[in-house]
């Protein structure tokens, strides 16, 4: 899908919106709506828009875990889950 075939102006979203939205749930597409010819906006169906937040989300973890890793705040596997366990107890 080349981002170029997918940017329509406001004014078509608003006269075709259903059927854009029908089209963009089959075939999950992401739109770019321009206004006075600038883009202001992205479509995405819901699928795709949770994906892209669940790849943003273990991105985030994987850049966290670098810098401490870079921290030298790192512990071995095994004190790691005795840690977890010990909280588990506390919790209950």
């Amino acid at each position: 899908m080349k981002l170029s075939e997918t940017v329509k102006p406001i004014s078509f979203f608003k006269a075709h919106a259903s059927e854009i939205v029908n089209q963009m749930v089959e075939n999950h597409q992401t739109m770019v709506i321009t206004q006075h010819g600038e883009a202001r906006a992205v479509l995405q169906d819901l699928n795709s828009y949770e994906q892209t937040q669940d790849a943003l989300a273990l991105l985030k973890i994987l850049a966290l875990s670098t810098v401490k890793l870079e921290a030298g705040k790192i512990k071995p596997i095994r004190k790691a889950f005795s840690d977890i366990s010990l909280k588990i107890k506390d919790f209950k």
